[in-house]
């Protein structure tokens, strides 16, 4: 896989190299030096995925498009967000202290909310990419001028690391609060008839996709809701809206918005025979 970067940024790119090398044996990164960050066109011509570094970053590229998570660009809505006004934050009950472990990162912008409105939250993502992608991302956003986004960007942690064996480990050795789950959506609960979705959702579902080692296939997440519940007295799963609960384990609350829900499973109310809550927004 090539990781394309611009003079000014070899050294960073050196050490995405190093990490990749020191820390798995699914992709070997080649350095390509580019004298500018290729445009649309010139991704085009490229059908594999690579990796670009430029001025704004570490991203991802595939069929003439590249992302990367921006947490500078969710500032926005970050500053219009609130406990009260956040499904996801009342779902997971939020406070200063709460402690929280996103067991699916993804692009990390629900952690970045849940930090942003006082939790501590450690990120666990197994796919290598997806977890550079994030430390990049959190360097960025150290580096942009916010104090408030510096504030929530040191509450976060990421670790690669199979969400399995990590959700495993935490139930013998700490508690937890609350762990979050956003596994990939169901296919069947997507409507075929709704817009393509979005560029970083088109490049995740193009990455995901390709074949690697056993040990990372994607899968829906069905196993970690069992996990999760031997770690936290709280865990929240967010589903579409109308898909069927996570494993097919009916939640103990829901909160409906309009695309999607969050599921609430809680210690004392794991009996699939309870009659769930539901929660407009």
């Amino acid at each position: 896989m090539h990781l394309i970067y611009l003079p000014q940024t070899a050294q960073q790119a050196q050490a995405v190299q190093q990490w990749f090398a020191l820390n798995t044996d699914d992709y070997a990164l080649v350095l390509e030096e580019q004298a500018e960050t290729p445009t649309a066109r010139e991704l085009r011509k490229r059908p594999e995925l690579c990796l670009i570094y430029d001025e704004q970053g570490l991203w991802l590229a595939a069929n003439g498009m590249k992302m990367q998570p921006d947490w500078v660009g969710q500032l926005q809505r970050l500053y219009r967000a609130g406990i009260r006004n956040e499904l996801l934050a009342r779902a997971c009950l939020i406070s200063s202290t709460a402690n929280i472990i996103d067991a699916t990162a993804g692009l990390g912008h629900d952690a970045l909310l849940l930090a942003w409105l006082g939790a501590s939250v450690t990120m666990v993502e197994r796919h290598p990419i997806l977890a550079a992608l994030l430390m990049d991302a959190k360097a960025q956003a150290i580096r942009f001028s916010d104090e408030r986004l510096h504030h929530a960007v040191n509450r976060m942690t990421v670790v690669f690391a199979k969400s399995e064996a990590y959700l495993v480990d935490h139930a013998i050795h700490s508690a937890v609060d609350v762990v979050y789950l956003d596994p990939m959506f169901p296919k069947a609960a997507t409507d075929k008839k709704q817009p393509l979705v979005k560029k970083e959702m088109q490049i995740l579902q193009h990455l995901l996709s390709i074949p690697r080692h056993s040990d990372v296939d994607i899968d829906w997440g069905d196993a970690l809701l069992p996990l999760a519940m031997n770690v936290a007295k709280r865990v929240v799963v967010k589903r579409p809206r109308l898909a069927e609960p996570l494993a097919g384990i009916e939640p103990a609350h829901r909160w409906l918005g309009d695309a999607c829900r969050f599921d609430g499973y809680f210690q004392h109310h794991l009996s699939n025979d309870l009659i769930p809550v539901i929660d407009h927004e």
